[in-house]
């Protein structure tokens, strides 16, 4: 699991933003990093059994090679280490925002659940769920390092806000990879969100556009989890025909510029213009 690697991205900003406010002296930034990864990777840990997924970024899943049971307790002891840890710092203020987070992450968990299977998903509900299952924990990372010192607290709203909007738009990429990328880039199957019954964002803006025939078919997968007939050449067309997958990065477009814009208050350098091209990063990024 540690060595599939990943993008890192989320200690990677908490890295950066602790430096542009100028923390010197300690390793809380390089402790929070690790905790917030840790997290984030049991939250896969628990995905992939919940999805019963048998690949990830290219490799076997632990659920897939040792089964659910060993897997549930790998996911429930990252995420107890990780408390651990933020126990060792023994800072409440800061174990509040990651137990908040955390908690946001189980609820969107809950909540997506109870919408699996639905062809009726609104943009609305979507976006609940993107925000509580990626978001916070973005908005989380991002803040932390504001409770190193009392002065850094000042930044603390708008750096949240940052970080809820990049994981806003990461989700939504991550999304849109999943329709328009491929095995090979991805490390899994595409369309796999369409298999496990979740309706993402170019499939919700495409439905009011579709014909009696094409919504039938994007339901029939959604509920049953079988393409059928369908390919995913011609679910990619369907979406393409009718503008949906461009629609959806503006949407993402639209996060990524709020995320620069809660910068503004920040004092310039040369983390502040690194913090700026992350959203860039996110919409470009291929897998």
């Amino acid at each position: 699991m540690l060595d599939a690697g990943g993008k890192r991205l989320r200690p990677a900003i908490l890295l950066a933003i602790s430096r542009l406010l100028g923390y010197q002296g300690g390793d809380l930034d390089v402790r929070y990093g690790a905790i917030v990864e840790m997290i984030h990777t049991a939250s896969l840990v628990h995905d992939d059994i919940i999805d019963s997924a048998t690949v990830r970024r290219g490799r076997a899943t632990a659920n897939h090679r040792w089964g659910n049971q060993l897997t549930v307790l790998l996911g429930d002891w990252l995420y107890l280490r990780a408390i651990d840890l933020a126990l060792e710092i023994a800072d409440i203020p800061a174990m509040q925002t990651l137990s908040f987070a955390t908690t946001q992450m189980i609820e969107g968990e809950i909540l997506g659940l109870t919408l699996q299977r639905t062809s009726g998903l609104t943009r609305e509900q979507y976006l609940e769920v993107t925000r509580r299952k990626t978001a916070e924990l973005f908005a989380a990372g991002c803040s932390l390092p504001t409770h190193f010192s009392p002065e850094f607290a000042r930044h603390r709203r708008a750096l949240d806000e940052y970080g809820r909007n990049i994981g806003m738009c990461f989700q939504i990429i991550d999304d849109i990879l999943d329709i328009v990328g491929s095995l090979q880039r991805l490390g899994k199957p595409v369309f796999s969100d369409l298999r496990e019954g979740k309706l993402t964002l170019p499939f919700i803006l495409a439905r009011p556009h579709l014909t009696e025939a094409e919504r039938a078919t994007v339901e029939r997968i959604v509920v049953t989890g079988d393409l059928g007939g369908a390919t995913p050449e011609g679910l990619r067309a369907l979406l393409e025909r009718h503008g949906a997958v461009d629609e959806a990065r503006r949407v993402a477009d639209e996060f990524a510029s709020r995320a620069v814009g809660a910068l503004a208050t920040l004092p310039p350098g040369p983390e502040t213009t690194a913090l700026a091209a992350v959203p860039r990063f996110v919409l470009e990024r291929d897998s």
